[in-house]
């Protein structure tokens, strides 16, 4: 009986270690199904379902595909699938248009195609689900139900460590929870391994390299009882820690230095980030520090700066965003960003969450509390946010010094206002804002929030008609008599350092960008004729649905280079019409633009008529400028203190001096920037060429409502760093140090370590995994004090070997009666 007894425990362990649809046995049932919701059921619902599912009006061919068992049955001719065999499965030759041609609105594309053929040979795996019932019109979504039925999303539980009755066996309190579960299965945990087992072990798992011979022997002789201890210590202090953990973490953020598909192009400066994971884990920077540079990194107010370099860190993790496959010239641009915003999402809701957020692109979460809503309230940060490759090296210095250079400025131009004004000189009354619908945007009266750049050299706001500034060139004080973004040089010299080489260099990668770009507000294109008013020599990009098309047969205009000069600059953007777009305005060398306005939709004539307006708007400031300059450069007595020449030539002088601060030289990053803040649109089926309503910016409506966060400019990127960070977020302790054990011990405690939804296993020591991200919180979110825990525990330091009795009643070591070899 007492024998029954202990078998009925360890399969009560296998059922809580797994899910009701996959066993222990099967460790990439999950991934499987993942592939399936993601990629499959969406095109099964797309493409079948209005001919072929329990809610057609009408079934065609007797043939249902919303079910598995409706697969295996199939219709008129026979069943639709063969489970591991393509080959031999009417579906696959249907959709190839080789005998019947389904969809018949039109062949899907070879990519389609292919996800069915790798669905079907891999066994058709279909997630058990209730079969569907015909023409339900019932929504069998309830988040608050799935929220409150399902442990991943339940608070932390606080307990104290389990009584045992070994009390001579545990290390720590880590020993307490495993010896618990085993003394209640009448286990024995295995003994402790060999000294030279556990040194071994402990340099492998924490730095990837053996123990040299000296190593061991000294390790063997010490008779101290803190050895291991001592020598833990040292490990994790080892440079090299941060390269065997960091590998962990970059084969999490899919880590490579190309981007993919056809042609496999580098990922220019991707290594930088590389360099940036492994310095922040030997640093052992807190784990929230390290979250919030991920997400938002480029946000910080105050960054963490290389403590030797000085360097800025934190603008470095932002570089992970882009580390997955890019299409280089997609024909589709809005499915292609719709694609890559995906990607993004998943990575970012496995890596930090442990949850599957991409499975609800196309329709509600299949079995998580995670709405379609949820997964396009994320898409919006990531639509309000940009790509650029960032002076990283210089970029805190020059920001200081481009503060600095605001405040000269702001001194200046108000000594020679007074001054004007003291001579009876008062600047206009500001011109009546043109408030026309074509207009895109215009500098001379665009919102601070909106003006964004790349750098620091078109100042921190557009220059107004009427500013007075200085004349880089002459010395002379001069009134600007219109209002526009205009480069400074201050900033002449700015060079990039660039390490390696990049393969198939194109338009883009030629143009000097990084620290120079001026990037307009987004906007969505309603007419294809796009001109911009500029003065000066350089380049405008047009940036459609945040993709830098490469100039080529499909996209040869999306980029127009400009002459010295004041004119308006054509964009064609014809085939972009309803897309977003945002311009980027890059000057030449060392030369300098200004950019005024841009508008859309006026033919020639219109915009002769348009810019009468604005010449007419501009007279009064061109009048006041003629009389004003009278007044500065021919140093006329006023009756201030100042006179204009002491005011041209100490303003001249402090620009000299605050020069040398610049730091014209930087190596470069790929990282990410703030854009225009917008909210996306939910794509119906997840398909781009159906946008639905609008769905304000938001966290999982499971963890922190639906209510949209009060964003007052940019994209919210710091905002969702800290929800993600809340002490009170369930899972991002969680899943952190589930992370840690799985790397120590062979297995997470959650084994399916990217999945803690539904389909994912459970954990098998539950009360195990919130001890530990309990102490995570309390200890400052170390990874370095967690390892350094769960490594001197009794549990670590077990033998590899099982006792025979262990191996038989748990064969799978659910229990951890043993070291995973």
């Amino acid at each position: 009986m007492r024998l029954l007894l202990h078998v009925f425990l360890i399969h009560s362990m296998v059922f809580l270690a797994s899910t009701t649809t996959q066993a222990d046995e099967q460790p990439t049932a999950a991934e499987h199904f993942e592939f399936f919701e993601r990629e499959v059921r969406p095109l099964l619902v797309q493409h079948c379902y209005e001919c072929h599912s329990t809610q057609s009006k009408r079934v065609e061919a007797n043939l249902l595909l919303d079910s598995r068992a409706s697969h295996l049955h199939g219709g008129d001719s026979g069943a639709a699938i063969v489970p591991g065999d393509a080959h031999e499965s009417l579906l696959i030759d249907a959709v190839h248009y080789d005998s019947y041609e389904m969809p018949p609105k039109g062949k899907l594309s070879d990519q389609d195609i292919q996800t069915l053929v790798r669905w079907i040979e891999i066994g058709a795996p279909w997630p058990d689900e209730p079969a569907p019932v015909a023409h339900s019109t019932q929504d069998d979504f309830d988040l608050e139900k799935r929220k409150t039925n399902f442990w991943a999303w339940q608070p932390m539980a606080t307990l104290d460590p389990p009584t045992v009755q070994n009390i001579e066996w545990p290390n720590n309190d880590i020993d307490l929870f495993i010896l618990s579960q085993l003394e209640q299965a009448h286990i024995k945990p295995s003994q402790d391994a060999e000294q030279t087992a556990i040194l071994r072990r402990l340099y492998f798992d924490l730095i990837g390299l053996p123990p040299t011979t000296d190593e061991v022997k000294a390790f063997i002789q010490n008779k101290n009882p803190q050895a291991t201890e001592h020598v833990v210590n040292q490990l994790l202090e080892s440079p090299h820690f941060g390269e065997r953990w960091g590998r962990h973490w970059l084969d999490i953020v899919r880590y490579a230095e190309s981007r993919g598909h056809e042609f496999d192009n580098d990922t220019p400066n991707a290594f930088q980030y590389r360099d940036y994971v492994i310095r922040a884990l030997n640093a052992d920077i807190p784990y929230d520090q390290f979250v919030r540079e991920h997400i938002a990194g480029d946000l910080l107010a105050n960054p963490r700066l290389h403590p030797k370099e000085h360097f800025n860190e934190s603008v470095l993790g932002t570089g992970f965003w882009f580390l997955g496959e890019w299409v280089h010239s997609p024909v589709d641009i809005r499915k292609d960003e719709a694609d890559r915003f995906d990607n993004m999402i998943d990575v970012f809701s496995k890596t930090f969450l442990g949850v599957t957020v991409a499975c609800a692109r196309c329709h509600d979460h299949k079995y998580d509390a995670i709405s379609t809503a949820d997964y396009y309230s994320l898409s919006g940060f990531l639509q309000s946010s940009d790509y650029r490759q960032v002076r990283f090296e210089s970029m805190e210095q020059n920001r200081k010094t481009a503060t600095e250079l605001a405040e000269i400025n702001t001194t200046h131009q108000r000594q020679i206002h007074t001054l004007l004004e003291s001579s009876g000189i008062r600047a206009p009354d500001n011109a009546p804002e043109l408030t026309d619908d074509c207009i895109l945007f215009n500098y001379s009266d665009l919102p601070h929030d909106d003006f964004l750049q790349d750098g620091f050299i078109f100042g921190l706001s557009p220059r107004r008609a009427g500013e007075p500034y200085l004349n880089n060139d002459t010395g002379q004080l001069k009134i600007s008599t219109f209002g526009a973004a205009v480069n400074d040089p201050f900033w002449n010299g700015l060079e990039s350092i660039t390490e390696g080489s990049i393969q198939n260099q194109s338009v883009l990668t030629k143009i000097p960008k990084s620290g120079r770009t001026l990037r307009s507000p987004t906007f969505e294109l309603k007419d294809g004729d796009v001109h911009c008013l500029v003065d000066g020599a350089g380049h405008i990009l047009a940036c459609v649905d945040s993709h830098r098309l490469v100039a080529g047969p499909l996209h040869q205009k999306t980029v127009v280079r400009f002459k010295k000069g004041q004119r308006w600059v054509r964009l064609n953007l014809d085939r972009y019409v309803g897309h977003r777009v945002h311009l980027e305005f890059i000057p030449e060398a060392n030369k300098q633009i200004a950019v005024r306005l841009a508008v859309q939709g006026l033919s020639k004539n219109e915009l002769a008529t348009f810019e009468e307006r604005i010449n007419e708007g501009n007279r009064k400031y061109e009048e006041y400028a003629k009389t004003a300059e009278a007044i500065l450069n021919n140093d006329t007595q006023t009756e201030t203190d100042l006179s204009p020449r002491d005011i041209a030539s100490s303003w001249k002088g402090e620009r000299e001096q605050l020069a040398s601060q610049i730091v014209r030289t930087s190596r470069l990053a790929l990282s990410m920037m703030d854009g225009t803040g917008e909210d996306d649109r939910i794509l119906i089926r997840g398909n781009s060429a159906k946008p639905g309503q609008i769905e304000p910016r938001h966290f999982l409506t499971a963890i922190s409502g639906d209510k949209p966060l009060a964003i007052k400019k940019g994209s919210g990127r710091l905002q969702l760093a800290e929800l993600v960070n809340d002490p009170t977020n369930p899972l991002t302790s969680r899943v952190i140090v589930n992370r840690i054990w799985h790397h120590l011990m062979g297995r997470g405690i959650v084994p399916t370590t990217d999945d803690f939804g539904f389909l994912g296993q459970r954990p098998t020591h539950p009360h195990l995994l919130d001890h530990l991200a309990t102490r995570f919180l309390q200890e400052g979110r170390s990874i370095k004090s967690t390892i350094k825990y769960i490594v001197l525990s009794r549990t670590y330091q077990m033998s590899s070997h099982a006792n025979q009795r262990a191996q038989e009643l748990d064969p799978s070591n659910l229990l951890w009666h043993h070291c995973p070899p």
